[in-house]
């Protein structure tokens, strides 16, 4: 079993508190976080989204690379990004969409292949599993093609 922790100090009221996240690895320490770095474009700052979006595009990348190489198959680089959408839902907010978009070298392998293998890693990465209450997690794939070819 893995258990990884990350901690948040808060200080204030609502829109004018501020926060700071830390991560047990230290990757985050003290970072800032409140409602600027949330709801206002272009302030300092990260916020739950954010993270989010990071760790479900590590996990799916991941497990990507993985399925390739249980297939025999051997990722060249991998490169994803994840989009998390949050959207206002009566008196609160709802993440009502994950958009994960990945391109990758994967030499040897035709896109048949590569798109089975990147829906099953999008199905079965635990970020993926653990948000599935989220209504709507799409995946753009994109097979790269190899360097002189």
């Amino acid at each position: 079993m893995i258990e990884k922790t990350a901690s948040v100090h808060w200080e204030g009221q609502g829109k004018k508190g501020l926060g700071t996240i830390s991560t047990e690895t230290g990757a985050l320490k003290q970072y800032p976080y409140g409602f600027a770095s949330r709801f206002e474009d272009g302030r300092p700052g990260t916020n739950p989204e954010e993270i989010l979006a990071a760790a479900h595009a590590a996990c799916f990348t991941m497990a990507f690379s993985f399925a390739c190489d249980k297939a025999g198959l051997a990722t060249t680089d991998v490169d994803t990004t994840a989009s998390v959408r949050l959207s206002k839902q009566g008196e609160g907010f709802v993440i009502d969409r994950i958009a994960l978009t990945m391109q990758a070298t994967v030499p040897g392998i035709d896109d048949a292949t590569f798109q089975e293998i990147a829906a099953a890693a999008k199905r079965d990465c635990p970020l993926s599993k653990a948000l599935a209450s989220v209504p709507k997690i799409t995946l753009v794939a994109t097979l790269r093609p190899r360097a002189g070819s």
